[in-house]
Parts: structure tokens; sequence; C-alpha cells
């Protein structure tokens, strides 16, 4: 008679050195009625169904791993204050009817359910114990999982997670540095910001603030305009005109297309990329007596009514605006400030059909599947994905569901014209193919050599690619860095410079934006492959005004929304304002009406 048989997890040791050991952690059947043994331990009691082999078995037949995933561990020890680094690499093996995608998608799951904060084993015997237990009672469609944990050095200092604006200043007083002042300034433009207002809001000197003032001024980077208010200040001035109204124009000098950016590097890519431009800056100058709060980080400061920067000029055979808002954010005076602006330009430019919302963003890294993968630098168009009719979510709440999970409510938007989307998914299929067009990369390419020449603040060339790097928070001090996935034999590989274009909605919202596992539920959840510092408020103008086409385009700059890595904000800005003229080359004429 047969013997009976049941599933266990079978634990096996396969090597171990004075400073790695590496697991193997598969499904078995064995009898029922296996008894303990000096090689063997079966678990009983809660961790019934478990099986610790207890000598190493070398097995040199073994089947290579369908997938693999590495990261290096950096705990913090409360009482020491020393830290150990570790490096772990999981290598995966599947049920044979499972496909590629799902092998991607399943190991991504078993990945961020067990490096979950909430739960993260801090020692070598929790972190096999996990493994474990999610393989016997949730990922039935994982045969294996081989681990291997590498001791590194200690006493290293962890790497710093970068911060938001918002989180960095948190609770702090921000340095004052000429770096910070411009950067406040650039923030803030084209409104004008008060001397006193820039040093009572950060508790700076006044004096000091002054000289740093004059430093920029000198340097050619701030300017002074009416009441004692400063303004950010170029080498692209030569264009730019200031006027009390907006000139008139003929028909044919029109745009039909708006641009809006949200940082001064966004605006500087853009308008790179614009033929025959001249600047036009509405200053509202209605005296310090009626200020407001500057939208975003520096709340609180003051400006001076509502000011507006147009820059005109072509674009292939169209005729472009583009804009710079204030710093967004989702205070009511942000929102408020960001419609306003929108709803002023298309009153300002009543034949504008198409609308682009151009700049950096934070990426959704996938951990075991290249090609969804999202890496500094790309770019990501605001497209729905299958199952899902927006092209842009707002997340305005989060709750833990009853049922496990999370239940989100969302606000989501989607273009009455998909028009633009049509050609972003041609181009997007043009640059997979083998021998691929993709225009962006010349465009790029000019864009840098012209921004050499007129703004020596920003370098928009590509940062090193050993700035790209994954960090996860799993504590307080703690953090897990993440490698980003290899190509499978036979997939193109990344070339350096020749930013990856990705198809899918683009999300924000700060309930989620600042934590790593609730993002990445709500990017599961979505089909999110962005985040952005929240333009809800911004298009919510634009489909308010009747403009039925419009579409985000973000460069990757961090993996959060965009606010946290600067040194890639001025190539991401560039990156996304390639893209989106090499969209707008590829659209129709526009015709005399």
């Amino acid at each position: 008679m047969d013997t009976p048989m049941k599933d266990h997890i079978v634990m096996t040791p396969k090597s171990k050195t004075s400073n790695s050991t590496t697991l193997a952690i598969e499904r078995q059947s064995i009898p029922i009625e296996s008894k303990p043994s000096d090689k063997m331990h079966v678990a009983g009691g809660d961790h019934r169904g478990i099986v610790i082999n207890k000598e190493i078995v070398s097995k040199g037949d073994d089947v290579p791993a369908q997938l693999s995933l590495e990261f290096r561990v950096f705990l913090v020890n409360a009482q020491t204050g020393m830290h150990t680094q570790e490096s772990r690499i999981l290598q995966f093996w599947f049920i044979a009817d499972l496909g590629e995608r799902e092998q991607a998608t399943v190991a991504q799951e078993f990945f961020r359910e067990l490096v979950s904060p909430q739960e993260f084993p801090r020692d070598y015997v929790g972190f096999i114990k996990k493994v474990m237990k999610l393989l016997q009672h949730k990922y039935a469609s994982i045969l294996k999982v081989e681990v291997t944990l590498k001791q590194l050095e200690q006493g290293q200092v962890p790497p710093a997670r970068p911060l938001s604006a918002d989180e960095s200043s948190l609770g702090v007083a921000p340095l004052l540095t000429a770096e910070k002042l411009l950067e406040l300034i650039e923030s803030a433009y084209p409104n004008p910001v008060l001397e006193e207002e820039l040093a009572r809001e950060h508790g700076w000197e006044q004096e000091a603030v002054a000289a740093l003032l004059v430093e920029l001024q000198t340097k050619g980077l701030v300017r002074a305009v009416e009441h004692g208010a400063f303004t950010r200040a170029g080498q692209a001035d030569s264009q730019l005109q200031v006027v009390k109204q907006m000139p008139t124009m003929v028909s044919a000098k029109q745009p039909t297309i708006a641009i809006i950016t949200a940082q001064y590097c966004e605006k500087l890519a853009v308008d790179t990329m614009i033929e025959n431009k001249e600047t036009f800056v509405r200053y509202t100058t209605v005296g310090p007596g009626a200020t407001r709060q500057l939208a975003g980080g520096a709340r609180g400061l003051r400006r001076f009514g509502e000011s507006n920067v147009y820059t005109l000029g072509n674009m292939g055979a169209h005729r472009i605006v583009c804009t710079k808002l204030p710093t967004v954010g989702h205070t009511r005076e942000a929102m408020t400030a960001a419609g306003n602006t929108t709803t002023r330009l298309l009153g300002t430019f009543q034949k504008v059909d198409f609308v682009f919302l151009v700049g950096v963003g934070g990426g959704v890294p996938h951990y075991t599947d290249y090609s969804k993968h999202v890496r500094l630098g790309d770019v990501v168009i605001s497209y729905p994905v299958e199952g899902k009719k927006y092209t842009y979510v707002y997340c305005e709440s989060a709750k833990s569901s009853p049922h496990g999970g999370f239940e989100f409510e969302t606000k989501e938007y989607c273009p009455p014209n998909s028009g633009l989307q049509e050609i972003a998914a041609k181009l997007h299929m043009q640059a997979t193919c083998n021998g691929g067009v993709t225009p962006w990369v010349t465009y790029m390419e000019d864009g840098v050599n012209q921004l050499k020449q007129t703004d020596a603040e920003h370098d928009f060339s590509q940062p090193s690619a050993d700035t790209d790097k994954l960090y996860m928070a799993i504590g307080e001090h703690d953090l897990i860095e993440v490698a980003h996935p290899a190509p499978s034999e036979g997939m193109a590989k990344r070339l350096s410079g020749r930013p990856r274009l990705h198809l899918a909605p683009v999300a924000s919202g700060r309930t989620i934006a600042r934590e790593d596992q609730l993002r990445q539920h709500f990017s599961a959840h979505t089909g999110a492959l962005a985040f952005d510092s929240e333009f809800d408020a911004v298009i919510e103008s634009v489909l308010g005004n009747c403009r039925e086409s419009f579409m985000c385009v973000r460069g990757v700059a961090d993996y959060k929304d965009g606010t946290r890595r600067r040194e890639w904000q001025p190539y991401a800005s560039l990156a996304a304002a390639a893209v989106m003229k090499s969209i707008i080359c590829c659209m129709d004429p526009p015709t005399d009406a």
C-alpha cells in the first residue's frame, strides 16, 4: 500500500562560509508519519508542516532560477548605535503553468510582504521563518525560494533615505544659504517675494538674507521688482517683456497648445524645446498691504497678487504657450493658486485645445520585472491601463480594510478626447520595436547644449548611474537598498542617455506619498507608474474650462513624487519636455478657423 504523503515546506542548507549562508526552501511531499531524526526536524504545533534539514545538501543538478532579486539591509542596533549591513539574495522557482509576467507579479508581492515595515524580521532566524511561513500559507505558485545571506561590513554610516521638501523641513529651520534662497525664489516664480518675509518665515536674520540677495543679484540670478520684492532672473531675460496686459495677437499667432510646469527647471527645459520664443511676465503689483501665502513649502511667504509668466513660440507646426505655476501642493492656498493660474491661462488664450502638464515625478519601481521597472530619467505618460478608465488618479484617503489590504478613496480623471494618448502609444511602440525611433533623444541632446549656454545653475546632463539607488524604509532608522532588476536573456538592455517611455496612469496624494508600502499598494491597485506633487486642481480647471485633450508627462526624478532627488530633476525635466515635443510634432497641423 502506498505511503500517505503530504506537502511540507522543507528548508535545506546548501552552503555555508564564515560570512555567508545559502538555504533552499521548497515544497516537498513527504510521508505523513515522518519522525524527527538527528538529520531532520519535523516541526509541530504552530509550525506544523515545516521540516528543517540539519545537514548541508549540495545539489548540482538544479534547474536555473526563473527570477532573482537582491537587496541590502542596513540595520541599526538601538543599544550601541552601530549598524549591520547584509546582502540578501532571493531566487525563485514557480509552478509550470505560471507565465513570465505572473511570475514577476507574484515575486513582487512576496517581496513586498516579506519586507513589510510593520513586521520586518530583524534577525536571521526570523527572516528565514517568515519566508517559510509565506510559502506555507499564501504563495502556492512558488515552488522554491533559495536564500543567500551575506554579512557585509559593520559600523559604516547607513545611507540617508532621500526626503521630500515637506519631510526635510518638518520641525527643522532650514539653513540659510544662497542655494536655499534661490530655491525659494524659483519656487515662487513668477510671483515676487519680500525680503523681510523670507527672513521671518524661516527664522533668519534679515541682514543675512539681504546680503545673500545682493550676492544673487551680482550673479544675475535674482532681480529686484517693486516694493522691495525679488524674483528670479536669468540669461533668457533678453527675451522677456514685463507687461500690464498681454498684447493682442492676430488669430494665426494664437497658441493652440498650452504647457503647464511647476518648477523653474521644468520651465527652462520646456522653453528650450520652443522656437522663436518670447516671454511675457504680468505682475499684479497691488502693494504690500494686499498679501497672500505662497503655495507649497514656503507657507506664509507673501507676494503681490497673482503674477503670470507666458512664453510663446513654435513647436513643429504648432503655436505654443508655456506657463509656470507657483509651487503646487494640497493646502487650500496651493489648490486655489494652481487652479486660478490655469483658469487665467485658458481665459487669456482661448484658442488652446490641448494642455500638457510637463515636469518631474516619482517612479514606481518593480523589483522583479525588468520590462515594468521605472528608473530615474525614464518618462511616464498618463495613459489608461487595461481595466481602468482614468489617466490620472488622486488619493483622498486610505484606510486598512477589515478583509486585509487597504481601501482607497480616489478622484479619477480622463480626457474626453484621447488623441494625445493614441499618439503616445504609437511612439511607445516605435521605441520598443527593434531599431525603434526615439526622436526625444535628439531633442534632449540639443536641449543640453542650449542650456549649457543659458543656465549655469542647473546641470541638465544625465547624473551618474551610481546615484540611481532604490531605498525602502523599514523603520525609523533602518533601510533596505534594493538592486534594480536585470534583463532576462534576449531582452534589450538600457542604453545610457536614452530614457525609456512608459504608458500608465499618474497618481498623487499626500496620504500615500510618504509611505513606501502604502504607495506600492496604491500603485498595484491603480496601475500607476508615477506619482507627482498633486496636480488634480490643475486638471479640474482644465476640464472645467472645457478642454477635452490633456496629458501628464512626468520625467522620473526620484521614487516618491519628484521632489526629493534634486540632482536628477533637471535631467528628468528635459526628458519629459523632449518626449512632449515628440508627441506635439506628431500631431496634425492646426487648421485655421
